[in-house]
């Protein structure tokens, strides 16, 4: 039988959500696997799917869209009195708010720069940006990891990658936090955020047609200017931003949060410390445990579409919380236990299907990188004595820490 959610039941999002999402979810999983929530912010309801196959069909699901002028068109209906963003569709016109065929279009021409044998050729300079970072770290008693580390190699990597100025870092950080990390407080901030980022990608675009580097942007203007299959010019404004935030901000909570977790479960510290072989399945085991990712990108429904026996109407706003799905009891044996000696199976912490991450292999060697030299140079790493709560982002999107302090010595 097919049964459509009450309004009455529509669920709230609080703000104590985003220190401990899962505790939401182990209640919300008593109503099964779908349901509806009302989003913080835009007071907007939306349906959420918690189940691991649930959300895993539902990535591959041609019924549920991603084209940014749907979205946006389902926004403005739900919630005629907010205002629309002036520099939103230059940002979001890019790979992940699109749909066949111009998906097909955009991540072809970017797959090749995140193969995972062109990500390996990085390794030898990951380890210096490490090596270097780790450096400065030595001889101090405690560290916020996320400034001193765990945000500075994944921006230098992705800078260098990309060709992007490395002393311009703060500038988009803030910029991204206000758009997508929670930090906003009003629609201006969101607003200027998102102007100011639009025009610096579009005057480092300008720049890279002007004098190209041997970087990815530069390829990416040059293919836009001579190949038949190119972007447009809000394409490569919107594909840079892409690029540049989700090339560095997952990495920054892989980092961060599998620390966190492993400072949690000192045997499991322990085990990594005396096994360091062991790190690569240690990094998938943080990505199930405690992923950067908290919740897949808006979906809508472009037909009615029925999961796990919920109907959910045509024009509706559909996200897959892939933290929950990834502690699903019905998948996973002990869903709530951090075991980086075993074997959890896939998880959907990078998604699936079409949509899955491009820049997984990056994030992985970085992440593989970093736990090894982290935990070879500083075998007494510990909690801070502060020993306080840490502070998550404000963002379902983002499932990350504003900062970390840690003890080296």
């Amino acid at each position: 039988m097919v049964d459509t959610e009450a309004p009455d039941r529509i669920e709230t999002v609080g703000d104590d959500f985003f220190a401990d999402p899962h505790a939401y979810y182990r209640r919300w999983r008593e109503r099964g696997p779908v349901l509806q929530v009302r989003l913080p912010r835009t007071d907007i309801p939306s349906w959420v799917i918690l189940g691991y196959d649930e959300g895993r069909a539902a990535l591959t699901d041609a019924r549920l869209q991603k084209n940014v002028a749907g979205l946006r068109a389902i926004f403005e209906r739900k919630n005629p009195a907010a205002r629309a963003n002036p520099g939103a569709f230059d940002l979001s016109a890019h790979m992940l708010n699109s749909d066949p065929p111009d998906h097909t279009r955009l991540r072809k021409l970017v797959n090749k720069a995140f193969t995972v044998r062109s990500v390996a050729a990085l390794r030898t300079r990951i380890q210096e940006i490490t090596d270097g970072l780790l450096d400065a770290m030595q001889g101090r008693d405690e560290v916020d990891l996320i400034q001193s580390f765990a945000v500075l190699l994944p921006v230098t990597v992705i800078c260098e990658l990309l060709g992007v100025p490395f002393e311009d870092r703060e500038d988009f950080q803030r910029w991204t936090k206000l758009l997508i990390g929670g930090a906003a407080t009003t629609d201006e901030e969101v607003f200027a955020a998102g102007s100011d980022m639009s025009d610096y990608l579009r005057r480092l675009v300008q720049a890279k047609r002007a004098e190209p580097g041997e970087d990815l942007l530069s390829g990416l203007v040059h293919t836009s200017d001579e190949d038949d299959d190119r972007f447009t010019e809000q394409e490569l404004v919107s594909m840079a931003f892409l690029l540049l935030v989700a090339g560095h901000e997952t990495t920054v909570n892989l980092i961060a949060n599998g620390t966190l977790a492993l400072l949690r479960n000192p045997a499991q510290l322990q085990a990594l410390r005396e096994n360091p072989d062991g790190v690569p399945a240690a990094v998938e085991e943080f990505l199930r445990y405690d992923g950067p990712v908290g919740w897949a990108t808006v979906r809508y429904t472009a037909e009615p579409v029925e999961i796990a026996g919920v109907e959910i109407p045509e024009g509706e706003l559909v996200y897959i919380a892939l933290g929950a799905a990834n502690r699903d009891p019905e998948h996973y044996a002990d869903p709530e236990g951090l075991d980086i000696t075993g074997d959890s199976g896939p998880h959907l912490a990078f998604g699936h299907g079409i949509h899955y991450c491009v820049g997984a292999p990056l994030a992985r060697l970085e992440a593989d990188i970093a736990f090894r030299t982290l935990l070879r140079r500083f075998p007494d790493l510990g909690p801070s004595a502060s020993d306080q709560d840490p502070v998550w982002q404000p963002s379902l999107l983002i499932h990350g820490m504003t900062s970390f302090p840690v003890r080296l010595t």
